[in-house]
């Protein structure tokens, strides 16, 4: 395999979005990635960060999941295989239990220590921060804040997510849904809004996500019409702050240029 090349692509190739927009990568992907070839070798490591992640403190079962797929071994025939569902975290512990003297473990402890530490940087370290950079670290924010947010709507009665999350774009983007935004942006069939939004376009985003939630909250709204009704109203408050602030809407905010 040829060395991960400097913007680490095989770690983001690699990555994959659950159904609430929480990324995680599989064990085994990680294992061809970083060159193991045994994965009995490489589960000693994945048990290594395992105790390192307690030592910390940290719920394991937060951010190693056991999973088990049937692969076929030939002749028709199946067996169970096990497999790991892995924070960015839980990669970071993994390979900081690796051997640094390979270089594809060197490239991937700094890639996912600088990546970690991306989400949890003071409002000074943040300002300093090129826009990519702070792009990045607004994107894990709205995606962390949508799964609590979904966890909350559902929890309030929502069974209709689309409607849900298209109400509060509705407020925010005057009138337009994701769809909507999606063609403005012209991007392909499937692709995440959020991807391609820059880092002030998320942030305005990011409160709206935790407006709603904490207001779904404190009022214990437990009926999908009014559940969708205060996402709507508190992402069309958003923009009217906006606007009363001089500042740009967020349809009229630059989509980031694909690299």
């Amino acid at each position: 395999m040829n060395d991960i090349d400097n913007d680490n692509k095989s770690f983001e190739n690699i990555k994959h979005i659950d159904e609430n927009g929480i990324e995680f990568w599989y064990a085994r992907e990680l294992m061809s990635v970083l060159q193991y070839s045994n994965w009995q070798n490489f589960e000693k490591i994945i048990n290594k960060a395992k105790i390192s992640c307690q030592n910390s403190n940290i719920s394991v079962l937060d951010h190693f999941i056991g999973v088990s797929k049937m692969v076929q071994i030939g002749s028709g025939a199946y067996r169970q295989q096990i497999d790991y569902k892995l924070t960015r975290y839980a990669c970071y512990l993994i390979t900081q239990n690796g051997d640094s003297r390979k270089k594809v473990i060197a490239q991937a402890q700094t890639y996912f220590a600088i990546q970690t530490r991306k989400q949890e940087i003071s409002e000074k370290e943040y300002n300093v921060l090129t826009e990519d950079e702070k792009r990045f670290y607004q994107r894990n924010l709205t995606r962390k804040g949508n799964y609590s947010l979904n966890q909350a709507a559902k929890n309030a009665g929502v069974k209709n997510f689309d409607k849900f999350h298209n109400s509060g774009y509705k407020g925010l983007y005057n009138g337009e849904t994701a769809d909507d935004i999606a063609k403005r942006k012209k991007l392909r069939y499937r692709e995440d809004i959020l991807d391609n939004m820059g880092s002030e376009e998320l942030a305005a985003n990011l409160f709206r996500i935790t407006q709603t939630e904490s207001r779904l909250k404190k009022d214990n709204i437990c009926s999908e019409k009014e559940v969708n009704k205060t996402h709507y109203n508190i992402g069309k408050n958003i923009r009217e702050v906006i606007a009363k602030n001089g500042g740009t809407m967020p349809e009229d905010l630059p989509t980031p240029k694909k690299v």
